[in-house]
Order: C-alpha cells, then sequence, then structure tokens
C-alpha cells in the first residue's frame, strides 16, 4: 500500500495536469497568452471583389467571354445550372466582422439575362472597408480648368542638331 506523501504527491501531479490541459483549452478559446500576447492570424481573402462600377458595367446581352473579361473567373459555375454564375467575395479578418457580397449573373443562350447585385460598395467604398488605416484619404488625380491654367508654362527648348554618327560618304543617286 501507497504511503499518504505517495498519495499526495499523486494527487498534486493530477491536479497540476488537469489544471495545464484546463489552460490549454482556455488558450484556444482566447487566443491570448496572459492577455496581451496573441498569435498573428491572416486575412482571408476568396472570390472576386466586385463593386458597383463593374456591376453598371454588366448590360443584358453581353456574352460570357465579356462577363468574365469585366468580372473575372466566376468562383461557382454550377453544372447542373449552367445559365447561372455565381460571384461570391468573402473577407474574413480577426477581431472585425465577416465581409460577404454576392452577385448572380443568368445566362440565356449565351448571353446576359439579367444580374442580382444587392448591395455592392463603390471602388472607394470597398477600398475603406477592407483598408486597416481608415484615415485614408485619396490622393486628387485630376486638375480643375482653373488650376491648369495657374500652372507656369514650361520653357520652350530648342532641340539640339544631331551630329552625323559614324563616317560620313557621299552616294550617288538612287534614280538616274
Amino acid at each position: 500500500m501507497p504511503s499518504v506523501p505517495f498519495r499526495l504527491f499523486l494527487i498534486a501531479c493530477t491536479l497540476a495536469a488537469a489544471s495545464a490541459l484546463g489552460g490549454c483549452e482556455a488558450l484556444q478559446r482566447t487566443d491570448s497568452l496572459v492577455g496581451f500576447i496573441t498569435p498573428y492570424r491572416i486575412d482571408i481573402v476568396q472570390g472576386n471583389a466586385i463593386t458597383k462600377e463593374q456591376a453598371a458595367a454588366l448590360k443584358p446581352g453581353l456574352t460570357r467571354l465579356q462577363v468574365r473579361d469585366l468580372l473575372g473567373t466566376p468562383l461557382m459555375a454550377d453544372p447542373f445550372h449552367a445559365s447561372r454564375w455565381d460571384y461570391i467575395f468573402t473577407l474574413r479578418r480577426p477581431n472585425a466582422a465577416l465581409q460577404r457580397r454576392s452577385v448572380v449573373v443568368a445566362f440565356e443562350n449565351d448571353v446576359v439575362k439579367s444580374v442580382e447585385a444587392p448591395d455592392l460598395p463603390s471602388e472607394r467604398e470597398f477600398v475603406a472597408s477592407i483598408s486597416r488605416f481608415k484615415d485614408i484619404r485619396a490622393p486628387k488625380l485630376e486638375l480643375s480648368e482653373a488650376e491648369r491654367a495657374a500652372l507656369p508654362m514650361p520653357p520652350q527648348r530648342e532641340a539640339p542638331v544631331a551630329e552625323p554618327f559614324g563616317p560620313v560618304r557621299d552616294y550617288p543617286p538612287l534614280e538616274p
């Protein structure tokens, strides 16, 4: 029969192992170690990001090839529904809400019949939604007419006369 100190040691080891395993389970639930060390989690992006501008370019009568040029290859081209392409976009980011958008293009005789594209963001809204920096101001890409008129005119430069390169030869005319 084991002695009392050995029994206490055995019970202490069992309790220590149980608490250690319980701690491992708690780490998996909270994704942190001691509250401030967290593992790196990558952003998971799947599918085609389609914006309002791209969906506006889709018109009834476009061919499948034209739709593929505009939106890319569909994420789902179901063999049981050959007249339908599904464009699905998902973005799973740690500590953020899941972003999911879906566009359905229906075909009839290999041309676009209808497009279902509810609640698509514009390009600017899409970039703002995926950006980690929330205060991004897009640079102004074009000048107004008044700003163009205020620009100084560049100085006129004369092109230097090119010196002949290599030996200079006189050739007889080609026509008699």
